[in-house]
Protein backbone atom coordinates (compact mmCIF):
# COMPACT_ATOMS: atom_id res chain seq x y z
CA UNK A 1 0.00 0.00 0.00
CA UNK A 2 1.49 3.33 -0.66
CA UNK A 3 2.42 5.73 2.22
CA UNK A 4 0.04 8.39 2.92
CA UNK A 5 1.39 12.03 2.34
CA UNK A 6 0.43 14.79 4.78
CA UNK A 7 0.80 17.97 3.53
CA UNK A 8 1.12 20.76 6.52
CA UNK A 9 -0.87 23.95 6.21
CA UNK A 10 -0.80 27.23 8.52
CA UNK A 11 -2.77 27.54 11.74
CA UNK A 12 -5.32 30.19 11.21
CA UNK A 13 -5.81 32.38 14.57
CA UNK A 14 -8.97 30.68 16.54
CA UNK A 15 -11.43 33.39 15.38
CA UNK A 16 -9.69 34.05 11.98
CA UNK A 17 -9.90 37.71 12.08
CA UNK A 18 -7.84 38.90 14.49
CA UNK A 19 -5.35 40.32 11.90
CA UNK A 20 -8.47 42.44 10.16
CA UNK A 21 -9.87 43.30 13.04
CA UNK A 22 -6.80 45.14 14.37
CA UNK A 23 -5.83 46.89 10.86
CA UNK A 24 -9.52 48.30 10.71
CA UNK A 25 -9.29 49.38 14.53
CA UNK A 26 -6.09 50.90 13.77
CA UNK A 27 -7.35 52.86 10.22
CA UNK A 28 -10.85 53.95 11.79
CA UNK A 29 -8.29 55.66 14.76
CA UNK A 30 -6.51 57.45 11.71
CA UNK A 31 -9.33 58.20 10.43
CA UNK A 32 -10.96 59.89 13.38
CA UNK A 33 -7.90 61.70 13.86
CA UNK A 34 -7.97 63.13 10.55
CA UNK A 35 -11.65 64.51 11.19
CA UNK A 36 -10.50 65.95 14.48
CA UNK A 37 -7.38 68.15 12.87
CA UNK A 38 -9.94 68.96 10.15
CA UNK A 39 -12.92 70.02 12.87
CA UNK A 40 -10.13 72.15 14.54
CA UNK A 41 -8.65 73.61 11.05
CA UNK A 42 -12.19 74.67 10.35
CA UNK A 43 -12.84 75.85 14.12
CA UNK A 44 -9.47 78.01 14.01
CA UNK A 45 -10.55 79.61 10.69
CA UNK A 46 -14.05 80.38 11.39
CA UNK A 47 -12.07 81.90 15.13
CA UNK A 48 -9.57 84.47 12.58
CA UNK A 49 -12.20 85.09 10.40
CA UNK A 50 -14.51 86.40 13.02
CA UNK A 51 -12.00 88.27 14.37
CA UNK A 52 -11.12 89.76 11.27
CA UNK A 53 -14.79 90.93 10.72
CA UNK A 54 -14.97 92.07 14.13
CA UNK A 55 -11.97 94.37 14.11
CA UNK A 56 -13.32 95.82 10.74
CA UNK A 57 -16.43 96.21 12.15
CA UNK A 58 -15.14 98.28 14.79
CA UNK A 59 -12.93 100.40 12.25
CA UNK A 60 -15.86 101.28 10.28
CA UNK A 61 -19.05 100.70 11.21
CA UNK A 62 -18.69 101.31 15.52
CA UNK A 63 -16.01 104.56 14.86
CA UNK A 64 -17.90 107.60 15.26
CA UNK A 65 -17.03 110.53 13.14
CA UNK A 66 -17.29 114.30 13.91
CA UNK A 67 -20.32 115.49 11.84
CA UNK A 68 -19.24 118.53 9.99
CA UNK A 69 -21.06 121.78 8.79
CA UNK A 70 -20.18 123.85 5.62
CA UNK A 71 -21.85 127.00 4.01
CA UNK A 72 -22.81 126.01 1.04
CA UNK A 73 -23.41 127.87 -2.71
CA UNK A 74 -23.88 131.76 -1.81
CA UNK A 75 -26.83 133.96 -4.36
CA UNK A 76 -25.86 137.44 -3.22
CA UNK A 77 -29.55 139.12 -3.56
CA UNK A 78 -28.40 142.79 -2.20
CA UNK A 79 -24.66 144.29 -1.13
CA UNK A 80 -23.84 147.71 -0.87
CA UNK A 81 -21.01 149.46 1.13
CA UNK A 82 -20.11 153.20 1.69
CA UNK A 83 -16.64 153.60 2.32
CA UNK A 84 -16.86 156.85 3.43
CA UNK A 85 -19.56 156.27 6.01
CA UNK A 86 -17.84 153.42 6.81
CA UNK A 87 -21.19 151.00 6.51
CA UNK A 88 -22.18 148.04 4.48
CA UNK A 89 -24.92 145.91 4.06
CA UNK A 90 -26.24 142.81 2.43
CA UNK A 91 -27.98 139.95 2.08
CA UNK A 92 -27.96 136.75 0.73
CA UNK A 93 -29.23 132.98 0.65
CA UNK A 94 -27.21 129.88 0.93
CA UNK A 95 -27.28 126.27 2.45
CA UNK A 96 -26.03 125.13 5.69
CA UNK A 97 -24.93 121.63 5.55
CA UNK A 98 -24.29 119.17 7.73
CA UNK A 99 -22.29 116.05 6.42
CA UNK A 100 -22.96 113.06 8.95
CA UNK A 101 -20.04 110.26 7.42
CA UNK A 102 -21.28 107.64 10.05
CA UNK A 103 -23.04 104.67 10.26
CA UNK A 104 -26.39 106.00 12.13
CA UNK A 105 -27.89 109.28 12.24
CA UNK A 106 -26.14 112.18 13.38
CA UNK A 107 -29.23 114.13 15.45
CA UNK A 108 -29.08 117.74 16.34
CA UNK A 109 -30.28 120.65 18.47
CA UNK A 110 -31.49 123.70 17.41
CA UNK A 111 -28.32 126.38 16.97
CA UNK A 112 -27.08 129.57 15.49
CA UNK A 113 -24.88 130.66 12.51
CA UNK A 114 -23.19 133.42 13.40
CA UNK A 115 -21.93 135.80 10.75
CA UNK A 116 -18.82 138.30 11.82
CA UNK A 117 -16.50 141.01 10.68
CA UNK A 118 -13.06 141.09 12.21
CA UNK A 119 -15.11 139.25 15.36
CA UNK A 120 -18.04 141.53 15.45
CA UNK A 121 -21.25 140.02 14.83
CA UNK A 122 -23.09 141.27 12.42
CA UNK A 123 -25.77 138.94 11.81
CA UNK A 124 -27.48 135.54 12.42
CA UNK A 125 -29.96 132.81 11.32
CA UNK A 126 -31.42 130.21 13.41
CA UNK A 127 -30.75 126.67 12.38
CA UNK A 128 -33.86 124.36 13.91
CA UNK A 129 -33.72 121.12 15.49
CA UNK A 130 -33.02 118.02 12.75
CA UNK A 131 -31.32 114.87 11.98
CA UNK A 132 -28.60 113.94 9.16
CA UNK A 133 -29.28 110.50 8.22
CA UNK A 134 -26.79 107.58 8.03
CA UNK A 135 -24.08 108.73 5.31
CA UNK A 136 -25.66 111.51 4.23
CA UNK A 137 -26.04 115.55 4.44
CA UNK A 138 -29.08 117.50 5.55
CA UNK A 139 -29.08 120.90 3.70
CA UNK A 140 -30.92 123.64 5.09
CA UNK A 141 -31.72 126.48 3.44
CA UNK A 142 -31.25 130.12 4.93
CA UNK A 143 -31.39 133.52 4.26
CA UNK A 144 -28.78 135.93 5.63
CA UNK A 145 -28.82 139.41 6.38
CA UNK A 146 -25.87 141.17 7.32
CA UNK A 147 -24.80 145.17 8.26
CA UNK A 148 -22.97 147.33 10.15
CA UNK A 149 -25.34 149.14 12.52
CA UNK A 150 -23.94 146.81 15.74
CA UNK A 151 -20.79 147.27 14.66
CA UNK A 152 -18.37 148.99 16.62
CA UNK A 153 -16.30 151.71 15.25
CA UNK A 154 -13.08 150.13 12.93
CA UNK A 155 -10.20 151.92 11.81
CA UNK A 156 -9.90 149.53 8.69
CA UNK A 157 -13.14 149.14 7.43
CA UNK A 158 -13.29 151.92 5.22
CA UNK A 159 -9.84 151.37 3.96
CA UNK A 160 -10.90 147.60 2.86
CA UNK A 161 -14.58 148.82 1.37
CA UNK A 162 -12.13 151.08 -0.97
CA UNK A 163 -9.84 148.11 -1.51
CA UNK A 164 -13.03 146.33 -3.15
CA UNK A 165 -13.33 143.17 -1.27
CA UNK A 166 -15.08 142.80 1.98
CA UNK A 167 -13.80 139.66 3.94
CA UNK A 168 -16.54 138.21 6.54
CA UNK A 169 -16.27 134.82 8.82
CA UNK A 170 -19.52 132.54 9.57
CA UNK A 171 -18.91 130.35 12.53
CA UNK A 172 -21.56 127.13 13.54
CA UNK A 173 -21.35 125.09 16.74
CA UNK A 174 -24.18 122.54 16.69
CA UNK A 175 -24.56 119.70 19.43
CA UNK A 176 -25.84 116.24 18.92
CA UNK A 177 -25.57 112.65 19.03
CA UNK A 178 -24.82 109.71 16.50
CA UNK A 179 -26.85 106.93 16.83
CA UNK A 180 -25.52 103.52 16.11
CA UNK A 181 -27.41 100.08 15.78
CA UNK A 182 -30.25 101.78 18.10
CA UNK A 183 -28.29 101.14 21.11
CA UNK A 184 -25.03 102.98 21.17
CA UNK A 185 -25.30 107.17 21.27
CA UNK A 186 -22.08 109.65 21.07
CA UNK A 187 -21.90 112.73 22.32
CA UNK A 188 -20.56 114.75 19.15
CA UNK A 189 -20.67 118.59 17.86
CA UNK A 190 -20.49 119.63 14.41
CA UNK A 191 -18.29 122.68 13.77
CA UNK A 192 -17.85 124.92 10.96
CA UNK A 193 -15.46 128.08 10.51
CA UNK A 194 -16.16 129.82 7.29
CA UNK A 195 -14.14 132.92 5.06
CA UNK A 196 -16.26 134.87 2.93
CA UNK A 197 -14.67 137.24 0.16
CA UNK A 198 -17.25 139.75 -1.30
CA UNK A 199 -16.05 141.49 -4.69
CA UNK A 200 -18.04 144.51 -4.13
CA UNK A 201 -17.55 145.89 -7.72
CA UNK A 202 -18.95 143.15 -9.16
CA UNK A 203 -21.27 142.09 -6.49
CA UNK A 204 -19.70 138.48 -6.07
CA UNK A 205 -18.21 136.07 -3.81
CA UNK A 206 -14.78 135.87 -4.60
CA UNK A 207 -13.70 133.40 -2.22
CA UNK A 208 -15.61 131.44 -0.09
CA UNK A 209 -13.25 128.70 2.62
CA UNK A 210 -14.66 126.48 5.46
CA UNK A 211 -12.86 124.50 7.66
Amino acid sequence: MAEETHQAYPIAPANGYARSDGESLVAEDELKRKKRIKLFTYIGIFIVFQIIVMTVFGLTVMKVKTPKARLGEINIQSLNSVPATPSFDATFTTQIRIKNTNWGPYKFNAGTATFLYQGATIGQVVIPKSKAGMRSTKKLNVEVAVNTNALPSSSTLGSELSSGVLTLTSQVQLKGKVELMLIMKKNKNAAMDCTIAFDLSTKTVKTLQCK
